[in-house]
């Protein structure tokens, strides 16, 4: 066998010390870090050109189109190869968005471009964990892995912010090379076994293994409410960046990059918080206990919406993070672990994916929607906040009753 190849029982065997671990965990640090400095420096650019601001949410669809047109095929890819390689080379292809946009090219486009490697990347990123560790440890392993993300988005917004205000080309520039940093800490990750090699004309019927995986996972009644759960957080928190771009100027009279990239930093600190409560509280068979975090998202958000003071929309959104990541880690690994006990965890984050991206679409669509209708952002936020509290709270009450029907 070669050196660099181990079994997965060997692997799990080293927990979360183990070198994969660091590996996978220094390289999402860098690879969610430059995903949001370019998120920033790429809503730099669109501030600047003609109707910019109605162009904000066409950012977020240009994003997840890929992670939904691909959904299908990410999945198998992440199983059918060693996951390590997978993410070396999701990261090249965000590398590639970035420098497109660095060297003039339309920052959508560019912005597109990197959505593909963040499509492909996902599966394998977390579908990792279920082979580097023991179910027991899992919770806790999506704790680090999630504390590492919301570390690396929190550095990444609060650096956009301020590179953003002193060169967007400067910006773009450091995030291209984040991402070249994050492709070789891939190389630290030990060539591990695959899940599901292809077999002979597969890649032909990979949609309608797509669907038949769906289909499977939908009929499992824990899967159902953490796909359910995460999509709800997922399609509000990629709205809620957008909308705070659009809020801070309005509500707060604040009109550079730095501030909404500092309350977005403030909602990754709370994440950061909730995951932890998470980690150390919350085991699989304890799931239900997430949806507390879950009721608490849509108040708050209906909560800031009339403020018009930093201080106060800060503690604010600094306590969505903290309900957020309480809530999504749970789920995370009821899903990992149900779905890798099914049809594996490659193919179970691709479904997981489908949904969260079609949730950001639709909310992103309804966000264009209050623009184009001339909405006032304060009266977005209004709205926003009321359909994450209805959203959230029908969820609890399927899943209290028993998850009979949804």
């Amino acid at each position: 066998m070669n050196t660099t190849q181990i079994s997965a029982q060997e692997t799990a065997a080293n927990g979360l010390a183990s070198r994969g671990m660091l590996a996978v965990l220094v390289a999402q640090f860098l690879s969610a870090m430059a995903d949001n400095l370019l998120f920033v420096a790429a809503i730099a650019l669109l501030k600047t050109a003609a109707h910019g601001e109605a162009l904000l949410p066409l950012l977020q669809v240009v994003f997840v189109v890929a992670f939904i047109v691909l959904a299908p095929y990410v999945g198998p890819v992440a199983d059918a190869f060693p996951k390590g390689r997978v993410m070396l080379y999701a990261n090249l292809i965000k590398l590639l968005g970035a420098l497109m946009i660095l060297f003039g090219a339309n920052s959508l486009l560019g912005y597109a471009i990197a959505g593909i490697g963040a499509a492909i990347y996902s599966p394998a990123k977390y579908g990792i964990l279920t082979q580097l560790v023991h179910p027991d440890r899992l919770v806790k392993a999506n704790g680090l892995l999630e504390g590492s993300t919301i570390a690396a988005i929190l550095l990444g917004v609060l650096a956009g912010g301020w590179l953003t205000d002193q060169s967007v080309v400067l910006a773009v520039a450091v995030s291209a090379g984040m991402y070249l940093l994050a492709a070789l800490a891939n190389l630290g990750i030990p060539r591990l076994p695959v899940i599901h090699r292809f077999v002979r004309h597969e890649l032909a019927h990979l949609l309608k293994q797509f669907i038949h995986n769906l289909v499977v996972l939908w009929g499992i009644r824990d899967v159902r409410f953490a796909i359910i759960g995460t999509s709800l957080f997922w399609g509000m928190g990629a709205s809620l960046r957008l909308l705070i771009f659009a809020w801070v100027p309005v509500a707060l009279s604040l009109l550079d990059n730095q501030a909404p990239a500092n309350l977005m930093g403030l909602v990754s600190i709370g994440i950061v918080v909730g995951a932890g409560l998470a980690a150390v509280s919350v085991r699989l068979e304890q799931a239900n206990r997430a949806i507390l975090g879950s009721l608490a998202l849509g108040p708050l958000i209906v909560l800031l919406a009339p403020m018009h003071a930093f201080a106060p929309a800060a503690v604010i959104l600094m306590l969505v993070g903290v309900a957020g990541g309480y809530f999504v880690v749970p789920l995370n690994a009821l899903l990992q672990e149900r779905g890798h006990e099914t049809i594996g965890a490659g193919r179970t984050l691709a479904v997981q994916n489908f949904f969260e991206n079609l949730a950001m679409l639709g909310m992103a669509g309804l966000y264009f929607l209050a623009i184009e209708a001339g909405m006032n952002p304060v009266t977005v936020a209004y709205g926003f906040g009321i359909v994450v509290t209805l959203g959230m709270a029908a969820l609890a009450v399927w899943r209290l009753r028993g998850g009979r029907s949804c």
